[in-house]
């Protein structure tokens, strides 16, 4: 760890940092430190008298990233079906403002779900947080549960990680799998990294299959899992954690 100009102002003990992040007690702390479970910008820090600056230091405990302090905010909101991925609306129709009007914090949204898309959205007041998860450089992946109409046959899978075809240039999934079969439908389960306009949608049609119903149930290291239509949370130490680092901010 290098000294910045200025000495040591604004730089703190590393295991009071983690005490206060809530890691560990201060006691357990110096153990994980003695163990060498404790990295900062990439390199073990066992000394217990290390000092740090929390607002650059990067930090990662057991190999889990340990977000900053930050004034910032970061919610996973269930939008449901029927609500506009906006904060306003010229027509009238329910925003996602609506279902967060008792937050203090003026937020945005993370990328968009179709109105007659339900499931995870991330909200932020953090801008550069934000334009990094959104931008296709980073390949940040989604994974949707649809309800298709047929019967999907063995090989499809294949076909849809290998790429397929679409008016706006070829696209492809990261994973695929047939969670049930109904009597002419059925429940599918993917990830895809691509963020372009209803993707899932159209590739899903283009190989025969339209979708009824879609929700989309991680983005990246965040579930959706335990939150009702409507519902939002603040993300996890963890969940944060590893994000920021999926983004390297």
């Amino acid at each position: 760890m290098s000294e910045p100009a200025g000495g040591d102002e604004g730089r703190i003990r590393l295991q009071k940092l983690l005490a206060q992040a809530g890691v560990a007690s201060r006691r357990k702390c110096e153990q994980l430190m003695s163990d060498g479970r404790v990295q900062v910008d990439g390199e073990p820090v066992t000394q217990m008298g290390a000092r740090v600056d929390p607002r650059t230091a990067v930090i990662h405990v057991d190999g889990k990233r340990l977000p900053p302090p930050s004034e910032h905010v970061y919610v996973a909101l269930n939008k449901p079906r029927g609500v506009v991925s906006t904060m306003d609306d010229p027509q009238g129709r329910p925003t996602l403002a609506d279902l967060i009007a008792g937050r203090p914090e003026r937020l945005f949204h993370v990328g968009r779900l179709d109105t007659d898309t339900d499931g995870l959205i991330l909200l932020t007041n953090d801008g550069a947080f934000a334009h990094k998860m959104a931008h296709p450089s980073f390949e940040i992946s989604k994974t949707y549960v649809a309800q298709v109409q047929g019967h999907v046959k063995a090989g499809l899978g294949r076909r849809l990680r290998a790429g397929v075809d679409l008016e706006d240039g070829p696209a492809q999934v990261d994973r695929f799998t047939v969670k049930e079969t109904l009597d002419n439908r059925s429940i599918v389960e993917l990830d895809i990294h691509i963020g372009r306009n209803r993707i899932v949608r159209r590739l899903l049609e283009a190989v025969g299959h339209p979708v009824e119903r879609l929700s989309r149930t991680a983005f990246a290291s965040v579930r959706l899992s335990g939150l009702a239509p409507g519902e939002s949370r603040e993300l996890t130490r963890d969940e944060l954690g590893s994000l920021l680092d999926s983004v390297r901010m």
